[in-house]
């Protein structure tokens, strides 16, 4: 056998490669803000933390997690009632001596700490005081601009402790839009995989078989998410955990946004304020299961049962402005192939539309 037969034989070198960052510690319960320390001792992050919150969830929740750790730890506080690129260089400006950050509140409060944990690489925990959408544990944060809203890379958490009774205690409106958030994976990777089909894009297999299992526990048992009930903030906030854990191993927001999140963005440039991520995500994925081809009445209905919006008009938003946002969705984030860019039409964007109102 020749040398240049040898060659040909020899097996090829196994070269891919993805570094992927979960979570270490989740903790979920009835009070559990008792735990930080031992969270904090065990993954040995160090004395000194910056605590990002807002004015009002600093009263309904920073306060009691700065006073456990005071004892052991050198907390200091920082408020971010928005998320904007001044906010961002002021915390990391704040957080220059801090060996660890704590981000206790929202979506904007957790995508704050996550983009100052990534700039700076010093990790984060993640104490949610709502479960409105799976940012609380996944690596990209949204960020407001001119143009509307962008989606950062960002640190995932290194862990998560969400205390269900404080979550429990929220607005339900905002417990509704983190399942629509999660129901919305449905049509997430539908578009991956269509996008897999038509233009070659890899997709991961793991991250498409868990969030889809995410999304359908969770309408499964729509029934069982209620209001003020910390047995359904237990039950959402793990599967908000699940997304972003799906997220993390695709190394992309593939597995939990397509079409339905592109969609979301375009409303949040031509209504801004009017509805929220989740709920305005929830809409898009009625109209984009139905253009695949699926079950839309089921996800309307589940949408219905856990008390989320499935009419623009239930968010305050004209119809005429939702054509807009289906017609503009193809333009955000271009290089994300989705359902809606395979050529919709202004008559077939009023009929969609139109079509969330029949029964």
């Amino acid at each position: 056998m020749s040398a240049d037969a040898i060659k040909l034989l020899k097996p090829k070198v196994f070269d891919k490669s993805r570094w992927m960052q979960f979570p270490r510690d989740v903790v979920i319960g009835h009070d559990v803000f008792g735990q930080l320390p031992s969270v904090c001792n065990d993954l040995k992050l160090g004395k000194t933390a910056l605590m990002i919150s807002g004015r009002s969830t600093m009263e309904l929740a920073g306060n009691r997690v700065r006073e456990i750790l005071s004892e052991h730890h050198e907390v200091t506080p920082f408020f971010a009632e928005e998320i904007s690129r001044p906010i961002i260089k002021a915390a990391e400006k704040a957080a220059a001596d801090a060996d660890f950050i704590i981000g206790v509140g929202g979506g904007r409060v957790i995508d704050t700490a996550k983009i100052v944990s990534y700039n700076l690489d010093i990790q984060f925990i993640s104490v949610p005081t709502a479960a409105s959408h799976d940012g609380i544990a996944s690596s990209r944060a949204s960020v407001a601009t001119e143009g509307g809203h962008s989606s950062l890379e960002a640190q995932p958490p290194i862990a998560i402790v969400a205390d269900t009774g404080i979550i429990a205690s929220a607005p339900h409106r905002l417990l509704a839009s983190g399942c629509a958030d999660i129901i919305s994976n449905y049509t997430a990777i539908l578009d991956w995989e269509l996008a897999n089909r038509v233009k070659g894009e890899p997709v991961s297999e793991y991250a498409i078989a868990l969030s889809k299992m995410t999304a359908e526990i969770l309408v499964k048992n729509a029934h069982l998410i209620k209001p003020h009930q910390e047995q359904s903030a237990w039950f959402v906030i793990k599967a908000l955990v699940s997304s972003g854990v799906a997220m993390s191993i695709a190394g992309s927001s593939r597995p939990a946004s397509g079409g339905e999140h592109k969609f979301s963005h375009a409303l949040d440039r031509l209504a801004p304020g009017k509805a929220l991520h989740g709920e305005s995500c929830g809409i898009g994925t009625i109209i984009s299961m139905y253009l695949h081809g699926g079950d839309w009445r089921g996800i309307r209905a589940s949408l219905k049962t856990i008390g989320a919006p499935v009419t623009p008009a239930e968010v305050g938003i004209d119809d005429d402005i939702a054509v807009e946002a289906l017609l503009m969705a193809k333009d955000i984030r271009p290089e994300r192939f989705t359902i809606f860019d395979m050529g919709l039409t202004r008559e077939s964007a009023e009929n969609l539309v139109q079509m969330l109102y029949r029964e």
